[in-house]
């Protein structure tokens, strides 16, 4: 269209390092927003001169400078004009990695040593603008995630200026949704673990996220738990989810669901005892507090108040043998507190999160979980029972639920003494 067009970010970075690139983004140099929409574009927003391709609906943007001049995400005076150079535009990205730019032809601008960073696989900010936007610690830590299979690495200095910023209470003007959005995209990546060890490299977690950063010294049992304390077990066991699913929510609540070892009384320590029901409250405030989604909230409430008990629906005796371990009343408290009657499914992802759980421990990365293919046994015992049936014995009221749970205790007691005999 005449345009003096680039392509920019991330899928000039991608696209040298070989990954697949999904959405590309546009420089527009030396044009106006008249022309833009004078050749078919349309203009999305009203803080930045963003438009969409008439026919891909990709973003183009107008070469643009910014400047810090108030608090927050709109904290930002935009200056878009022809004569912005790309050069000036690139400069107010994050990282070196991700301020190039490739032409039509192929050409790579590259001002700020991108590509040699991208070779020594290195993450370097790109100049002391970074510091005007607190997220960028976050996009940091979820870079470092992203790259995992490449091994990068933070420059000593981007480590140090994201320490300042938190150490300057930067991090306090970011809302929820935009560190929300942030988790939510590191829990997608390969290796989730590595946004929160980058941020807690950088004392971020303790600020955003004070329940995790709890968990750091907290001992365990050394038979089970031989990786250590309850903050390198929590990390494990979210990388044996992602190993595991790539529902976003099973990671998620893998992540939360130890939280309550981080209020047991020191003097009781190595052992946590109840710390499932205690950690109820602690994942509640926050996914309040972050405004998670309630579908996400309910999947790791039931996580955490419930891992334990899964654990336990097959216990291993002496001489080697898992057998069941509950209560009949026990094993369909946990079905119906996991919500398992209405939703199987739903079930299958706790388990899955509760197996992450078991192989998120040094040495037991590869163990079997039995637990979880017994679970859904005994929820289809459960489903067995013939509600029709017993409506015709003349129950009323609350008696009818109550009828109910014992024909399904019943049937989990058959099935359990079944269990045992083979």
């Amino acid at each position: 269209m005449g345009l003096e067009v680039y392509l920019v970010g991330g899928a000039v970075r991608d696209g040298l390092l070989g990954i697949a690139v999904y959405d590309r983004d546009w420089v527009v140099v030396g044009a106006t927003p008249e022309e833009m929409l004078a050749d078919g574009f349309q203009q999305v927003g009203k803080d930045f001169p963003v438009f969409l391709h008439p026919t891909t609906r990709e973003e183009y943007a107008l070469a643009r400078t910014e400047r810090k001049a108030g608090v927050g995400y709109h904290g930002f005076e935009v200056f878009a004009d022809p004569s912005v150079t790309l050069e000036e535009d690139l400069i107010r990205r994050d990282l070196t990695i991700n301020a190039m730019a490739q032409s039509p032809s192929g050409d790579i601008f590259d001002p700020y040593g991108g590509q040699q960073d991208l070779e020594n696989k290195i993450l370097r900010h790109v100049s002391e603008a970074f510091e005007e936007d607190p997220l960028r610690v976050l996009r940091v830590a979820r870079f470092a995630a992203k790259l995992a299979p490449f091994d990068f690495k933070l420059a000593p200095e981007t480590q140090l200026l994201m320490t300042q910023m938190v150490a300057g209470g930067e991090l306090t003007d970011l809302t929820p949704e935009r560190v929300w959005q942030e988790v939510v995209k590191a829990l997608n990546t390969k290796s989730p673990s590595l946004f929160f060890a980058v941020l807690d490299s950088v004392g971020a977690v303790a600020v955003l996220f004070p329940e995790l950063f709890a968990l750091h010294s907290v001992t365990q049992p050394k038979k089970y738990h031989p990786e250590g304390d309850a903050w390198i077990h929590t990390m494990m066991v979210l990388d044996a989810a992602a190993r595991l699913s790539n529902d976003p929510m099973v990671r998620f609540s893998a992540l939360v669901h130890d939280l309550g070892k981080a209020i047991t009384p020191e003097e009781l320590w190595p052992k946590h005892h109840g710390h499932e029901k205690a950690g109820v409250p602690i994942v509640a405030e926050l996914c309040e507090r972050y405004r998670v989604p309630k579908k996400w909230q309910k999947q790791a409430l039931r996580v955490t108040e419930w891992h334990g008990l899964i654990h336990q629906g097959l216990n291993r005796t002496e001489s080697g043998t898992l057998l069941p371990y509950l209560k009949p009343v026990t094993y369909l408290k946990v079905i119906k507190g996991c919500g398992a009657l209405k939703d199987a499914i739903g079930f299958e992802k706790v388990l899955l999160a509760c197996k992450a759980d078991a192989q998120g421990r040094l040495g037991f990365e590869s163990v079997d979980y039995p637990q979880a293919v017994f679970w859904m046994e005994v929820l289809e015992v459960v489903n067995q029972v013939d509600n029709q049936k017993i409506l015709q014995q003349g129950f009323k009221g609350a008696e009818i639920a109550e009828a109910i749970d014992k024909e399904r205790e019943r049937l989990i007691a058959e099935f359990i003494q079944a269990y045992v005999s083979t």
